[in-house]
């Protein structure tokens, strides 16, 4: 795989290398980019397989860059190397495919570069909706110790909240995430039900609906053991849902 090391500081693109280096079936360029326009020039000419890039650079920084490779016919995985923290949503949105904290340790980069190796175009459209301008997310971002943790939308089970954090509940395991259940609710209506003031569940995922010997409801979810509580207020909206399913 070719790859594209993209990002003003000397140092961060030597640190990079070094890790590339290290890593077999990775072979960076031998010329790199300081700023996205030469990052663009580079794609054109060696026709990277991914593209690893700061976010912040000056001229054109790394999420401008990142949307306009996508527009390339067959353009490269994006993954965003950066020292903040507070891009991970624009960064899906152009499709990145990793984004990952400064300083870049190497297990999460040959993590990252073993995902992106793995995504054709056709998956990386799916990755942030086939449409440009699409308003909904494909994932989920997280803080974890490793950085920024994405949970695909699809591998999500149900969200619950506990105080001012939502865990959300998924096939490899749970996440904490800072998002209101409010607004997860409102964003994502399509595929999840509110069925508590703490519970959003996937419709999909809804098996039957429980009644225990002292009327309270709860719903089986398929993957998922134990069955989730279902508010008396939330019971009617519920009962109609099941005649759909």
């Amino acid at each position: 795989m070719k790859i594209l090391i993209t990002d003003d500081e000397p140092l961060a693109r030597d640190r990079v290398r070094h890790l590339l280096n290290r890593l077999e079936g990775f072979q960076p360029l031998e010329k790199e980019a300081s700023n996205g326009y030469e990052a663009i020039q580079l794609t054109r000419e060696f026709q990277p397989d991914i593209v690893l890039m700061d976010i912040r650079m000056p001229g054109m920084g790394g999420l401008e860059t990142a949307s306009l490779l996508a527009e390339m016919e067959q353009p490269p995985a994006i993954i965003f190397c950066t020292a903040y923290d507070t891009h991970a949503i624009e960064a899906f949105n152009v499709q990145a495919v990793g984004y990952l904290l400064k300083p870049v340790k190497a297990d999460d980069l040959l993590q990252s570069l073993q995902r992106a190796s793995n995504i054709n175009l056709a998956q990386l459209n799916q990755l942030q909706g086939s449409l440009p301008g699409s308003s909904t997310r494909n994932h989920i971002s997280a803080k974890t110790l490793k950085g920024i943790e994405l949970v695909p939308l699809d591998s999500i089970y149900y969200f619950m909240a506990d105080s001012k954090y939502v865990t959300v509940f998924h096939e490899h395991g749970e996440t904490l995430i800072d998002d209101p259940l409010k607004e997860l609710e409102q964003e994502f209506s399509a595929s999840f039900v509110r069925i508590h003031r703490n519970a959003l569940v996937r419709k999909s995922l809804i098996e039957r609906m429980l009644r225990d010997e002292n009327g309270h409801y709860s719903l089986q979810l398929t993957h998922v053991d134990k069955p989730i509580s279902v508010s008396r207020r939330h019971v009617p909206l519920m009962k109609k849902i099941m005649q759909t399913l």
